[in-house]
């Protein structure tokens, strides 16, 4: 009987796991570090469990910028469509939103990962929670602190699917990452992803506005532009449309040049429309009612308006509208890591062949957010996650003859 060990009980290793269980001569055991395993996939689920996206291939493909090239073939294996498939195997049926996201039905991620351990268990996966992987010995065995204290296991293959470096409370600490480096195997610094941003808010912008939501606008980054909405905080900014705009902004300040979200306040009307609109009488009315009743522009919106412009560009139409389409949003620095809601960085693909075997470490293999890349929220992360999952667990039982 040959061992299989897999460590890190994340969607990536449980996905793995499914691949291997139950194979003939094949032992397969899954060691977590938490009480229970798949802890942030069950919180990346509380408000509704958003499984993956219904857009065309090319499109999703596209999502992973810089390391589209790698995700590729993963998602050739076990793309969305796969994905959905496997689900509706375990009985959770789905539905795909009206942003063409995929949810279950449940829109909760309990059930899903209530089914999929019933049946790992059924095919003989072995688990072990409060199990922390602490490297190897001299022997080249797995190490854990466990609560007896610490243990030594031997393995034939052995996938490493512990996270990245977000949420650490529920076991995305990073703390892999110098044990690997010792090695010699090649990591990225992990760096935050899909994370909020600091800007330097007046105080009365701060203490009035934040916790405010600025919706129906349209932000730009780079060759990037994205519809959506976003939050104010007390010192910044973050929410789904500044997530789906980190990579580039956080790019922008580690290269040490400015990094700024271009806000479009009015997507509906155009710059000619807005000067036009501006132009008419203002009588007695003051900026606020102006601005309220000749462009739509209110509240929060009118607000960053003030906080970010020249007084000079308040009185002038031509260039308050200009403003309007194109406001300059100064960001200072992404969120610490922890905060985010992933992390990019990882384990170079350079290292790995095309099953994510380590080439200078046979019989090792890295899958989930431990790999060096990044993707936006919408149901990207999970999917790459899961596939790399899927290409790893069946490189292993390869790779094992």
């Amino acid at each position: 009987m040959r061992r299989v060990a897999i460590v890190g009980g994340g969607p990536a290793g449980l996905m793995a796991a499914e691949r291997l269980a139950g194979q003939p001569g094949l032992q397969v055991d899954l060691y977590d570090a938490m009480p229970s395993p798949g802890r942030k996939f069950l919180i990346a689920g509380v408000g509704g469990m958003n499984i993956t996206h219904a857009e065309a291939l090319p499109a999703f493909i596209a999502r992973y910028g810089a390391r589209a090239a790698q995700i590729a073939p993963l998602l050739d294996a076990f793309g969305p469509a796969a994905l959905r498939e496997w689900i509706h195997g375990l009985g959770i049926e789905t539905f795909v939103g009206s942003s063409g996201r995929v949810f279950p039905r449940e829109m909760k991620a309990a059930p899903l990962l209530r089914a999929w351990l019933h049946r790992l268990r059924g095919q003989g996966l072995r688990l072990h929670v409060r199990h922390r992987w602490l490297g190897w010995n001299a022997a080249g065995a797995l190490r854990f602190a466990t609560p007896d204290g610490e243990i030594a296991l031997a393995a034939d293959a052995t996938l490493l699917a512990l996270g990245g470096g977000s949420w650490a409370k529920l076991g995305s600490d990073g703390a892999w990452v110098p044990l690997l480096a010792a090695t010699g195997i090649p990591v990225a610094p992990l760096q935050p992803a899909n994370c909020g941003f600091d800007v330097d808010w007046s105080a009365h912008f701060s203490e009035r506005f934040a916790g405010a939501p600025v919706k129906s606008v349209v932000a730009g980054c780079g060759t990037l532009r994205q519809a959506g909405e976003f939050n104010i905080t007390a010192g910044g900014i973050e929410g789904g449309l500044v997530y789906a705009l980190a990579a580039p902004l956080r790019d922008a300040l580690q290269a040490g040049g400015p990094a700024q979200l271009l806000l479009d306040l009015a997507p509906g009307r155009s710059v000619e429309r807005l000067r036009a609109d501006l132009g008419m009488p203002r009588g007695r009315d003051s900026l606020a009612n102006h601005l309220r009743r000749r462009a739509g522009i209110e509240g929060v919106k009118a607000a960053l308006l003030r906080e970010l412009c020249p007084p000079s560009t308040l009185t002038d139409n031509a260039a308050l509208a200009a403003a309007i389409k194109a406001l300059a949003l100064p960001v200072t620095a992404p969120r610490p890591l922890d905060e985010a809601i992933s992390s990019a960085g990882g384990v170079r693909f350079e290292a790995l062949d095309a099953a994510l075997m380590v080439r200078a470490r046979p019989g090792l293999f890295i899958a989930g957010e431990m790999l060096d890349w990044e993707a936006p929220t919408g149901g990207y992360l999970l999917t790459a996650c899961l596939a790399s999952g899927h290409v790893a667990g069946d490189g292993m039982r390869v790779w094992l003859g």
